[in-house]
């Protein structure tokens, strides 16, 4: 039997080629869009109608997408956030949806971890002046000396956490599920409502997934509660902060500044006034670069894809046979 399958997932487009052996070993033609960042609504809609699976990254599939999918049995997300997929429409369709659980929580806690030093050390603003002839010395800490707050204590959370104890810091967390005893038994995190926690921390790390809870968690309200001297780190979802709220805390002053690996809009639109903030750190939506992590996620998202369509998938070595 045969399946068309819809590779959408910019990670995975490059890598297409390497792995046609095993779609073609399963039957599977596919179809590579152009895509840049993300497909919206009306972009899928275009491509929908009569494929059998998706490997996807963030596009939006939507109920309108999802009804005029009539074929569609597999929506394979490339990485672990699935927020922009409509669940309860892809149940109602009879769609499976797989993802890659914990797939990037060390690079994404690394880069956490890379923008605090960042802000500790003040090695961005030492380069450019030195760069600018400018030879200053700019006052810096050590992290045994700060307090991290994260909110979303999960795969990634409890990454951010353990590498921030390594560092010596005070770590509060903050997660509206209840964290296991092991975890707090082995680890000196403690936990505290999240007013406490933006009161409390010299750096406040956002690592929760996007829910109903949790889109604009960080609002003009939550800024206010920060320290003066506080940075703000997000490498987890865009909407999880109101942007317009944190470019007013940002100019006010309110905080001393953001490290932002993803956006409520992606692309940043390139007039955000985020591109010209001094105190400011972005990335484009990179934290989870990590040739092994992206190698296991491919892999990993052909296996849930296969065996969504055809009832088996290749193990280890049967892909490695294949992919030579």
């Amino acid at each position: 039997m045969k399946y068309k399958v819809l590779v959408s997932a910019p990670y995975m487009q490059p890598e297409v080629d390497r792995f046609r052996p095993v779609f073609r070993e399963y039957g599977v033609d596919v179809v590579v869009p152009p895509v840049e960042e993300r497909m919206e609504e009306d972009e899928l809609l275009e491509w929908i109608d009569d494929v059998d699976g998706v490997i996807c990254g963030d596009d939006r599939f939507t109920e309108r997408v999802l009804k005029a999918a009539s074929e569609l049995k597999v929506i394979s997300k490339w990485g672990t956030g699935i927020d922009s997929i409509d669940q309860e429409a892809c149940r109602r369709h009879g769609v499976a949806v797989c993802n890659t659980p914990d797939a990037f929580s060390e690079p994404v806690a690394d880069t956490v971890m890379g923008y605090v030093l960042c802000f500790a050390r003040n090695l961005p603003w030492m380069d450019t002046a030195m760069k600018d002839g400018i030879w200053k010395k700019i006052d810096g800490f050590a992290l045994r000396e700060a307090t991290l707050g994260v909110i979303g204590v999960g795969d990634v959370g409890k990454t951010v956490v353990q590498r921030a104890e390594a560092f010596g810091m005070r770590v509060l967390g903050n997660d509206r599920v209840e964290m296991p005893p092991s975890f707090l038994e082995s680890h000196d995190v403690r936990m505290v409502d999240k007013k406490t926690l933006l009161k409390k921390s010299d750096f406040v790390s956002l690592n929760t997934d996007l829910n109903e809870t949790s889109r604009h968690l960080i609002d003009a309200d939550a800024l206010s509660q920060m320290k003066s001297a506080a940075v703000l780190v997000n490498a987890s979802r865009g909407p999880v902060v109101d942007e317009e709220a944190l470019i007013d805390a940002l100019n006010a002053e309110e905080i001393r500044g953001a490290a932002l690996d993803v956006f409520e809009k992606e692309p940043l639109p390139e007039e955000s006034p985020l591109r010209g903030m001094s105190n400011v750190m972005l990335a484009p939506h990179n934290a989870n670069s990590s040739p092994e992590a992206w190698e296991h996620v491919h892999r990993n998202t052909i296996r849930n894809l296969l065996r969504e369509l055809t009832g088996s998938a290749p193990i280890n070595e049967e892909l490695q046979r294949l992919i030579r």
